[in-house]
């Protein structure tokens, strides 16, 4: 037990939870792991267990449960129970300086919670009722929409006032909020219910309406599968239910990687725009409009990386769903950076430049396509060589240091003539030579390959990495490895599945001077932000300045820490002599 813990009784009693529920394989682990946590490192002594509410991850349920294990510990010892923090302060001090209790309320019946019927959260704990109590199961967040949908009057992907962005799914967060489900998983997150979830859903079940519209049939058949093994053969009313989806492997046990070859004439090639790829605020359409006036098939909608992208849009929408996934998508391996000259140049002075390369190479894309608009930028004499020295310098790091493709074009007109000859190129690439229609360059007589990496092998972007790197080395001909987009989206989120080590990677970028191969060189050395400020405690106050540059004197090239720049490391962060 922790000795700086503020309430280590507690502490104990929610380990001693935790413990069983990982003996159990309960999913109760996740609920009392985050309890234990927060216990650990609240700094505050608590007089009360129902104090602790105010912790994240502590609801009144498991307050009230150590409320009574405290009531147990004190009669065994002989010791006097605190006083519940309400009835303490309804005790008022008289005039002649005595304590007079005042009249206690009556206390309110705590009401069980059971949602309106066929609202959001109805139907997503119904959805959810239909896994295995017992099992480590998980249902994706399309997955679970899939299933709720029938049984919940409003949409969960549209709202049902024009005017607002709530969605049914909006409850999500107050079935959270509330402990009866919970969130695990990565890249792509899953949803299960807790154990109080599984008591409501019970109580849902004795509450159903006995009317004959299938919605007490599938609330009888959600808490069934509690006790029983999910029914592969179901008649009568229970036959609307959706027959049960392939069960997801657990994140700790991805398995082998095995990559399965998707047939070339399931899909089509389709270029995805960003949707601030804009020509200017009055003229949004413009290059989508262009594009399509050439015959490109294009979708505009917001990335999470890059600007322009090439994905395999698949025939049938449920091809996917027959291995676990969801969406109707698949990535390629090529991926558009564009940037005109003027948003270059600021890109470089406030470190976006440096932020965006470190994300690319992190995606895991392998052809990264700079592409470079020529521009008018308003310059005087004075900086004029100073901003060509910088673009220049600029572009020969991206293709030497990055081994990205740099593409330079006179215009945006001729930028979007460049997206679509790759459009043609890629579509003709992939397909079948029987179905290639365009006469532009030369035809390949196979189609490329293109695997599929199932989402469930992938446990982190480091994961994703590793696996790519293992698969392209051991095939010469260097077929294309993919995921589906929206696990590709997961993985490079700007939040979502950031590790710690790649928030002191994004730590070390913001000092200026520090690119991303400098970042990457100290990170190797200091993994975390705590050994990093740990090597600088080690040494005395006058030696810290130069430590970084001394640490990393054997590196040459770009690789290497000036002096200068260790000192200035050592000042942002804190411990400059």
């Amino acid at each position: 037990m922790s000795d700086t813990c503020a309430n280590p009784l507690l502490l104990g009693w929610i380990q001693e939870w935790l413990d069983q529920a990982r003996e159990r394989n309960s999913k109760g682990v996740i609920v009392y792991k985050k309890a234990y946590e927060s216990m650990k490192a609240c700094p505050l002594v608590f007089h009360h267990p129902s104090e602790a509410q105010q912790l994240n991850g502590l609801g009144p349920k498991l307050c009230d449960r150590l409320t009574e294990k405290l009531k147990a510990y004190c009669e065994e010892n002989g010791l006097p129970m605190p006083e519940h923090p309400q009835k303490s302060s309804s005790k008022r001090v008289s005039e002649d300086g005595t304590t007079e209790a005042q009249p206690a309320k009556k206390p309110r019946k705590a009401r069980p919670y059971v949602p309106t019927l066929r609202s959001g959260p109805y139907a997503l704990i119904l959805a959810l009722a239909t896994l295995d109590e017992n099992s480590s199961q998980g249902l994706t967040k399309a997955q679970l929409v899939e299933k709720a949908q029938p049984n919940c009057d409003s949409s969960f992907t549209a709202p049902s006032d024009p005017s607002k962005f709530h969605t049914a799914w909006s409850s999500m967060k107050t079935l959270l909020q509330k402990e009866i489900v919970y969130d695990f998983g990565r890249p792509l997150k899953k949803y299960a219910l807790t154990e109080e979830g599984w008591e409501v859903a019970k109580r849902m079940k004795k509450a159903a309406p006995t009317s004959g519209q299938g919605t007490l049939a599938f609330a009888e058949q959600s808490v069934a599968n509690t006790c029983d093994e999910p029914s592969t053969n179901t008649t009568g009313p229970s036959s609307t239910i959706p027959d049960p989806l392939p069960r997801p492997i657990h994140d700790s046990d991805p398995g082998p990687v095995d990559p399965i070859l998707i047939p070339p004439d399931s899909f089509t090639v389709q270029l995805v725009l960003d949707i601030r790829e804009v020509r200017s605020s009055k003229d949004r359409d413009y290059i989508s409009n262009e594009l399509s006036k050439k015959g490109v098939s294009l979708d505009v909608r917001a990335l999470e990386l890059g600007d322009a992208m090439w994905v395999a849009k698949f025939h049938d929408p449920k091809f996917l769903s027959q291995y676990g996934e969801e969406g109707d998508e698949m990535m390629l391996d090529w991926i558009v950076e564009r940037k005109r000259l003027d948003d270059l140049i600021g890109s470089m002075k406030d470190g976006r430049f440096h932020e965006q390369k470190f994300r690319l190479r992190r995606s895991g894309i392998k052809h990264v396509i700079y592409l470079i608009e020529e521009f008018t930028v308003t310059q005087d004499v004075t900086n004029g060589a100073k901003y060509n020295e910088m673009v220049a310098s600029a572009i020969g790091s991206t293709q030497v240091v990055n081994g990205y493709f740099v593409k330079r074009t006179k215009n945006l007109d001729d930028s979007i003539r460049y997206l679509a000859r790759m459009t043609f190129l890629l579509q003709r690439m992939f397909s079948p030579p029987s179905s290639s229609s365009s006469s532009q360059g030369p035809d390949t007589s196979t189609p490329h390959p293109l695997y599929l990496l199932q989402t469930h092998h992938l446990t982190s972007s480091t994961s994703y990495l590793s696996t790519l790197d293992t698969l392209r080395s051991t095939s010469p001909t260097t077929p294309t490895y993919a995921v589906t987009v929206p696990t590709f989206s997961a993985l490079t989120s700007k939040s979502d599945v950031l590790t710690l080590r790649d928030i002191f990677l994004k730590m070390l970028l913001c000092i200026r001077g520090v690119t991303g191969e400098k970042a990457l060189e100290i990170q190797r050395r200091w993994p975390t932000p705590q050994a990093f400020l740990r090597a600088f405690e080690e040494v005395s106050p006058a030696e810290r300045g130069d430590l970084v540059a001394d640490r990393m004197q054997s590196l040459v090239g770009r690789k290497k820490i000036a002096k200068v720049l260790s000192r200035k490391i050592a000042e942002v962060w804190g411990v400059g002599g």
